[in-house]
């Protein structure tokens, strides 16, 4: 089975994925990217959550010009999101993006893909290959009776084999299905047949709760496996919700560069303060920081510096106070509504 050490490096506007490099976070805009301050504004608001690719719909000649101007305004790589015209692929990549994603199936036929990835290579574009369960073909369809994850790897070797042969080898593959477990088989099997990088994430996921559930099961376990280059939590709403549970989802499995990780307890009888508050409070205040430091927000005495002795800096909390420590060990007792300033200013000087 290819890695994310094995599969082979691609270059996407400066930033490189696959072979072993840290495994990123995209997302999408849901603005009309032709509107192009809105789409400005909300992508610089993503990469201020952490967002690292950024990709838009590109369903006309407007939004493809678009593009030459969003570029000049953002500072992450940009992806253009291309359906049934080879024409808006060709202006895209004149237009500066960074990666093409398309469905080679779906744009007109061998000359119109030939001539794509012409101009890709040419211009050292990476092309996406993206597969979902919901646009197979139909004689894959009918091959194996419904969107199956055999169906889908099918789908995507036989795109890959149509750019390879016009001598096109920079690719990203997606292998994405609203079913959680045939997303998770489709990778895994993509991933013994090849060392294309993958992109992740569970399409159509659903609403913030179904959604972040959704895609922390389907791409946690594809990562816990070693697969998976860069992904994409997929949510209903504003994509900048999306941030940070992908976030987390590197964090739990120790794959995130940067960031901060929360210990807190569900709590119990024995919490006598707000926890929650404190909780919410502390999560907001260390939203941005850009290195990697453990909190722990323990309710009280029995499960805290004892359970989260290897974060490095928390509280555990009594009645109507807090017991700060550093390294499981103990500095200082504050009120319950000094806990939160008191433990940042800790956190500041470590």
């Amino acid at each position: 089975m290819f890695t994310r050490n094995d599969t082979r490096e691609i270059n996407i506007g400066g930033i490189k994925i696959g072979g072993g490099n840290p495994v990123l976070i995209q997302s999408m805009t849901n603005t009309k990217t032709h509107e192009i301050h809105a789409t400005i504004e909300q992508i610089l608001h993503l990469e201020d959550a952490g967002c690292q690719i950024v990709r838009v719909a590109v369903p006309d000649i407007h939004a493809a010009d678009a593009i030459r101007e969003i570029k000049k305004h953002i500072h992450i790589p940009l992806v253009a999101d291309i359906h049934f015209d080879y024409r808006l692929a060709i202006a895209c990549i004149h237009n500066g993006a960074d990666k093409i994603r398309i469905n080679p199936g779906n744009i007109g036929g061998e000359d119109n893909v030939k001539e794509v990835a012409r101009l890709a290579k040419a211009n050292s574009i990476p092309i996406r290959i993206g597969v979902n369960g919901g646009s197979l073909e139909k004689e894959i369809l009918d091959k194996y009776q419904g969107a199956t994850p055999e169906a889908i790897v099918e789908s995507a070797l036989g795109h890959i084999e149509l750019l390879e042969k016009y001598d096109f080898e920079n690719i990203v593959v997606s292998l994405k299905s609203s079913d959680v477990n045939d997303t998770i088989k489709a990778n895994k099997l993509f991933a013994e047949k090849s060392d294309i990088p993958l992109h992740l994430g569970v399409t159509e996921a659903g609403s913030s709760f179904a959604g972040s559930i959704k895609s922390a099961v389907g791409i946690g376990s594809i990562l816990s496996m070693g697969i998976g280059d860069t992904i994409r939590v997929s949510i209903t709403g504003s994509p900048v919700n999306e941030i940070p549970v992908a976030k987390q989802i590197l964090n739990s499995l120790k794959l995130a560069k940067k960031g901060v990780e929360i210990i807190s307890c569900p709590t119990c009888g024995r919490c006598n303060v707000d926890l929650l508050k404190i909780a919410d409070e502390i999560e907001k205040k260390v939203t941005n920081i850009k290195r990697d430091v453990t909190i722990a927000v323990m309710g009280c005495a029995v499960n805290g510096p004892g359970e989260a002795r290897h974060a490095d800096i928390g509280v555990a909390c009594g009645k109507g106070e807090g017991l700060i420590f550093i390294k499981g060990e103990v500095i200082q007792k504050v009120p319950e509504y000094e806990i939160v300033p008191a433990l940042l200013e800790l956190l500041s000087g470590l």
